[in-house]
């Protein structure tokens, strides 16, 4: 399996998230700079966390155009799975690949602390490691991390199956005091049409070691090992 990450000005978690892909993979992931045009072969593509462009004008709205970007795109269209996290998450609404913005935090305030989520379906690439309605910990560093969009948006994911993890209590309930930021019905990460492209607000890749307290977030990349090898 080879996979490439994004590395965009102001990326914070870009080796973070390298350390544990080549953990999950047995080999290093290609580390492509945002000023590239071209992006070598990768089965997965991983935009991470961070705080592109120093978050400047809107959180991702400047990286979504960074050359690189038109190529990301273009294979996101043509089934390649993507991962943006936290930042890249925001990145790739802004750039067209996903529904919805991300918002300033309910609170207003910069979030860093665990959380529970739901895993809401484990039929993708992205979960087949984990159990449905299973209840794992990431962690979440952000202060633009509110999921919204308007109420027809909402309905259709949830028609169409495409919410990923849910904000959720130890306990695996879904309530309004378990949602760290205020996202709409508790969404913590949402999937495209074909569930080949993930936004996933919390940080997978800072759980996914027994050094890190928790390894809950290597199951993800184990999954994507396991299909894309």
């Amino acid at each position: 399996m080879k996979a490439s990450v994004i590395v965009f000005p102001g990326s914070n978690c870009d080796r973070d998230a390298a350390v544990a892909l080549e953990a999950a993979m047995g080999r290093p992931p290609a580390m492509v700079w945002h000023g590239d045009q071209d992006l070598p072969k990768s089965d997965l593509i991983l935009l991470p966390g961070g705080f592109s462009y120093g978050d400047y004008l809107r959180s991702g709205a400047m990286a979504a155009h960074s050359p690189v970007m038109r190529e990301v795109v273009r294979r996101a269209k043509g089934g390649t799975p993507v991962l943006g996290i936290c930042n890249g998450f925001q990145v790739l609404t802004e750039a067209g690949l996903l529904p919805g913005v991300l918002m300033r935090n309910a609170t207003l305030k910069f979030i860093c602390k665990d959380v529970h989520l739901k895993v809401a379906r484990n039929d993708t690439a992205f979960t087949r490691h984990y159990a449905q309605g299973e209840v794992v910990r990431f962690a979440i560093a952000h202060k633009d991390g509110a999921y919204f969009a308007d109420e027809s948006v909402l309905d259709r994911l949830e028609d169409e199956n495409r919410i990923a993890f849910r904000y959720c209590e130890a306990s695996g309930a879904v309530t309004t005091e378990a949602n760290p930021n205020g996202s709409r019905r508790n969404i913590a990460g949402i999937y495209n049409e074909t569930g080949t492209v993930l936004g996933l607000m919390p940080h997978p890749e800072r759980l996914a070691d027994p050094a890190l307290s928790g390894t809950d977030g290597a199951k993800m990349l184990a999954s994507l090992v396991e299909t894309l090898h």
